[in-house]
């Protein structure tokens, strides 16, 4: 990025854009969707959002190196505990997001189905 890299703005959002999987970029190089910041009425920052598809990919490796394995090798608790913060998350409003969620964790889409509906029944119980 260009632009004042060590200004406190950027040095306060940088952990949230990072964790976002969005990119900072000098508000001079935004785009119409980039969201610009600005520090006491000076553009400083933008931030350029990913496409929500590189969100979930972004989601899946934070929650592996959480876990500090693949999601694959999670017991069956624990990927049922995936699939529900996953969806809070949104995730499945994805397009190909319960096959992407299914790949990860090493599972069939039917599997995430079953996980999502006994979550799902539960509420509603």
């Amino acid at each position: 990025m260009t632009g004042p890299v060590d200004h406190p703005l950027v040095t306060a959002v940088k952990p949230l854009v990072d964790a976002m999987g969005a990119e900072l970029v000098g508000p001079g190089e935004a785009h119409p969707d980039d969201v610009v910041l600005a520090w006491e009425g000076e553009d400083v920052v933008a931030v350029r959002l990913p496409q929500l598809s590189e969100s979930l990919d972004h989601i899946l490796a934070a929650m592996e190196r959480r876990h500090g394995m693949p999601l694959a090798e999670l017991d069956r608790k624990a990927k049922q505990e995936a699939v529900r913060l996953l969806e809070a998350r949104g995730a499945f409003s994805v397009r190909h997001g319960v096959e992407t969620v299914a790949g990860a964790l090493g599972v069939s889409r039917f599997t995430v189905y079953n996980y999502l509906n006994r979550e799902n029944g539960s509420k509603s119980g």
